[in-house]
């Protein structure tokens, strides 16, 4: 199998696989600008998004949105540039 094949292989896998967004606690937001980014980010409800805020600073982190992994890069991508630290699983 060429490398070409198994990079396409492999971007067909993280396609069709559904990943986890995880947000990490910080120090630094407070939990209306976290409560906003969620909202405006990944379209949670106010609700939905002051209990991910609420587990985040208890726990340490929270998966926020699940998904392919196109689309939840997207979002880290506005997560990063809005100073918030997240990650893919």
């Amino acid at each position: 199998m060429s490398t070409k094949e198994k990079l396409d292989n492999e971007s067909k896998f993280k396609e069709t696989q559904k990943y986890n967004l995880i947000l990490h606690n910080d120090d630094i937001n407070t939990f209306d600008y976290v409560i906003d980014k969620l909202v405006e980010i990944c379209n949670h409800e106010e609700t939905q998004a002051h209990q991910c805020a609420m587990i985040t600073h208890y726990k340490g982190k929270c998966d926020v949105k699940k998904g392919d992994y196109n689309t939840l890069k997207s979002m880290k991508e506005n997560f990063i540039l809005s100073s918030l630290s997240v990650t893919i699983e």
